[in-house]
């Protein structure tokens, strides 16, 4: 009761401690509680989880800019979990099948889904941007130092 009343704990919290209070009466001091048999299981509430409609979405992702739309379209569009966005690397994108290679997900394992159309353009555009970068600082930096500096890709 007082974990429930005064604790405000969660019911599988609940739960777990009065099995614990059972356990140490039963098997390690032998000793039984019959009224704390009688006690309720607290119960876990039933909630639905709250879920954007499809408008709430399509705005939702139409205001991000950037790498962080390209995620959330990756999360949205794929289901690639968060940390597997992180992990992409351009040799695991198939443009071609339009495929890509969740390396190393859930459970440690690889696993490939598609790549939906939606999302090549935003995605070439992307690695299109990322790949320019090095080659503008290396003719900025050669131009203005009057120094060879090497890029590696």
């Amino acid at each position: 009761m007082h974990l429930a009343v005064e604790g405000k704990v969660a019911a599988s919290t609940q739960n777990q401690a009065k099995a614990a209070v059972l356990f140490l009466y039963r098997q390690v001091l032998n000793q039984q509680l019959p009224w704390l048999e009688n006690v309720e299981q607290a119960k876990v509430s039933k909630r639905l989880p709250i879920v954007l409609t499809v408008n709430e979405t399509r705005a939702l992702l139409d205001h991000l800019k950037g790498v962080h739309k390209l995620q959330a379209n990756l999360l949205y569009g794929i289901g690639m979990r968060f940390m597997e966005t992180m992990r992409l690397r351009v040799k695991d994108i198939d443009f071609e099948r339009r495929e890509i290679l969740i390396r190393d997900g859930k459970g440690a394992k690889d696993r490939v889904t598609m790549l939906p159309a939606t999302l090549v353009d935003l995605l070439q555009r992307h690695l299109l941007r990322i790949c320019l970068i090095p080659v503008t600082i290396f003719v900025l930096c050669r131009s203005c130092l009057g120094i060879r500096i090497s890029v590696r890709r």
